[in-house]
């Protein structure tokens, strides 16, 4: 999936969003920092995880912001919460999280709210927010809104994944695909905030259905 996210706009997203979890001025330059993000967010690897997908999780939060305790840490959690990624990894989130922890603290965020963006980055393993928890839950919902993207960018987010795991044989992708599917339709919501629930949820519902049907059709013969 090409990447037409706007750096410029990034650069001042992080900086907003740092400057909001830290006293303004309190720590260094939050450039080098946001062009380090950016920079991992582009490696050749990611076909998904993109800075596409980081805009759209940002997006995301911004929308469900009014839900959450402490906007900026939800922010600062969503720029880490793919920070490092190698789809042939599984320790994906804890490694983010580590990043976050080493970086935030070099840049002067209070120890609380640092460890507040790894715990928020660790969940995203799960997507699974305590009833208590609102940060969490608007991490996790943003994280999630791709689900209920119209059908044309819910293929795209599709076809996307799947070029991430280019490297997994076809038969064992659709397996373990449709797998994740399953789960996620049997969840009682996969989404935790009102507005997640009122406005994505059905419709995220309709599309994993769809693809989960498609992934049970006979694969077409090799020509």
């Amino acid at each position: 999936m090409a990447d037409h996210a706007d750096l410029d706009a990034l650069r001042f997203r992080w900086t907003r969003a740092l400057e909001g979890a830290r006293a303004p001025g309190a720590g260094p330059n939050p450039a080098p920092y946001a062009d380090n993000l950016l920079a991992r967010w582009r490696e050749p690897q990611r076909h998904y995880h993109t800075l596409t997908h980081l805009t759209a999780v940002l997006e995301h939060v911004d929308v469900l912001a009014r839900y959450a305790a402490d906007p900026d840490v939800v922010r600062l959690a969503a720029w880490f919460h793919d920070a490092v990624y190698l789809p042939e990894r599984s320790e994906n989130e804890e490694r983010s999280a580590r990043l976050a922890e080493r970086a935030l603290r070099e840049a002067g965020v209070p120890e609380r709210k640092t460890a507040e963006v790894a715990r928020l980055v660790r969940l995203t393993v799960t997507h699974d927010p305590a009833g208590d928890d609102p940060d969490g839950q608007v991490l996790c919902d943003a994280d999630l809104a791709v689900l209920a993207a119209p059908p044309s960018a819910y293929a795209a987010y599709t076809a996307a994944v799947r070029e991430e795991y280019h490297f997994v044989p076809n038969e064992a992708f659709r397996e373990g695909r449709a797998a994740v599917l399953r789960h996620l339709l049997a969840l009682p919501r996969l989404f935790r905030t009102p507005h997640g629930q009122a406005e994505w949820e059905a419709t995220a519902r309709y599309n994993i259905a769809s693809e989960l049907e498609i992934l049970s059709l006979p694969e077409d013969p090799a020509p």
